[in-house]
């Protein structure tokens, strides 16, 4: 059995964080990440969690839908759906059982990587489309599955220069998200980027903020839900509360299993789903990292060995259920790292909400309720966190020593190509775009050759043992 983790007193914490304690440990001699907290708090801080992601679940859906011809009942089905399996997914990371999930506060629901090449699967072909959509998930799921063991031996390769550099880069690449949500989620429609719209954004930041300073204690934990709640009754009188969503609403309904037909498998669409699960895995790997850094569990290969296969045994049983593939939400780190709550099962409250959400349509319009200006607001707090995290991890990267600066310079660099310029790689082929359209894959790939040719390569054995012990010095005990 793996000793208790413990830390040094200048270990890096999460942002908005007091210093990591020598002992972690609560009252009853738990780590804080297996702590059960009073029914009220674990709902209320699950509901926040739901909150902050609800938007990401629901919005692959409601893009993929349309593109590939439903109705728009059958694509508010497939959101619902969507929501049902990332509950799934998620009790599976946060619960476990074998050494499947990761065990930690993980929060699972639709990856965005697949977004564009579902519609290049399924575009104008209807139930057929989405019936090879799912095969193809069912199949790169499996096949993830069964890479997991090799593929999470790669942790080898995330020293703090990259770890920190990847942590950044997941909290920029979705500060972008956020601005859009601020400025109305939708670019073609009416007010997009109106005074109104941005107006509530700053506001709800503002409450937010005011909260976090004001609130003691619980209340300051659920800071972000309850400015999501204020931010939306004072968007009532305003105007940009949308409660068609509830009026449309069925009160009771459930995913049919295969409810489009059949699974159908091509291996055009096999192919180009099984780069985005490796894509998923990359990505879930460093937010595991990310997390365990925060929550002071440091994810080791077999945490993330059972991480990676809830992420793709929830992708693979997703598409039973009429869902899309499964991969770690990063915003939810964020509020990990601001609330200071740690316990998973706070997080699998929000994957037991979800799965309620997904059976019960008119609860979930009332979570849909929430302005996207307001998330918006929410969103920069979150997102920004994440990135702060990562700018604090690598304060302690040694970034003076060799090339590591140069690492990192070169890793964000080319990790932010995609947020600034969205049109870079609009010549390379279509099926390339799945990995260079993430700036996190691409940072990612870049920081970990870059260490190793800078590195590694070429370094005596003893030169290298000796960073490892320097590294090891700071890190917490039980890290790999």
């Amino acid at each position: 059995m793996a000793a208790q983790p413990r830390f040094r007193n200048d270990a890096v914490a999460g942002p908005d964080q007091e210093p990591i304690r020598d002992d972690p440990q609560v009252a009853d001699g738990s780590h804080p990440v297996d702590e059960t907290l009073p029914p009220l708090k674990m709902f209320t801080s699950g509901l926040q969690h739901v909150a902050a992601m609800y938007a990401g679940v629901v919005a692959p859906p409601m893009i993929v839908g349309p593109a590939v011809g439903l109705t728009p009942k059958e694509t508010a089905f497939l959101m619902g759906a969507s929501l049902f399996t990332a509950g799934i997914a998620t009790l599976l990371q946060t619960l476990g059982f074998w050494r499947i999930g990761a065990r930690l506060p993980f929060v699972n629901g639709v990856s965005f990587a697949g977004v564009t090449p579902m519609i290049a699967i399924g575009k104008d072909r209807g139930h057929d489309g989405i019936a090879v959509i799912f095969g193809a998930i069912i199949v790169a799921g499996l096949l993830g599955f069964v890479l997991a063991p090799y593929f999470c031996k790669l942790v080898r390769f995330f020293p703090p220069v990259v770890t920190g550099t990847v942590i950044t880069l997941i909290g920029v690449s979705l500060l972008p998200v956020a601005f859009n949500w601020s400025q109305g989620g939708n670019a073609t429609a009416d007010g997009y980027g109106s005074t109104t719209n941005i107006a509530m954004a700053a506001l709800t930041l503002v409450i937010v903020l005011a909260l976090r300073k004001l609130l003691r204690g619980f209340l300051q934990q659920i800071a972000i839900l309850l400015g999501l709640v204020a931010g939306t009754l004072i968007a009532i009188p305003v105007g940009i509360t949308d409660f068609g969503a509830i009026k449309d609403a069925d009160l009771i309904g459930f995913p049919t299993p295969f409810h489009f037909g059949a699974p159908q498998f091509e291996i055009a669409a096999i192919v180009s789903m099984c780069i985005v699960m490796l894509v998923c895995m990359t990505e879930s790997t460093a937010d595991m990292l990310a997390l365990g850094k925060i929550v002071g569990r440091p994810a080791d290969e077999r945490t993330i060995e059972g991480g990676l296969r809830a992420d793709t045994l929830g992708s693979a049983v997703s598409p039973l259920f009429n869902g899309f593939m499964c991969s770690a939400f990063a915003q939810n780190i964020g509020l990990v790292a601001m609330t200071k709550v740690r316990s998973r099962f706070v997080v699998a409250a929000g994957g037991g909400i979800l799965i309620v959400l997904g059976l019960v349509p008119v609860g979930a319009s009332v979570i849909a309720l929430v302005p996207l200006p307001v998330l918006g607001g929410a969103g920069i707090v979150l997102f920004g966190s994440v990135a702060a995290s990562g700018i604090q991890t690598l304060a302690g990267a040694a970034l003076e020593k060799g090339e590591n600066a140069l690492i990192v310079a070169a890793a964000v660099g080319i990790g932010l190509i995609p947020i600034a310029a969205p049109d870079f790689y609009h010549a390379f082929p279509k099926d390339l775009l799945v990995v260079l359209d993430s700036g996190i894959s691409t940072g990612c790939v870049v920081a970990i050759v870059l260490n190793l040719v800078f590195n590694h390569l070429g370094r005596k054995p003893e030169s290298v043992a000796e960073e490892s012990s320097e590294a090891a010095a700071a890190t917490p005990v039980g890290a790999h």
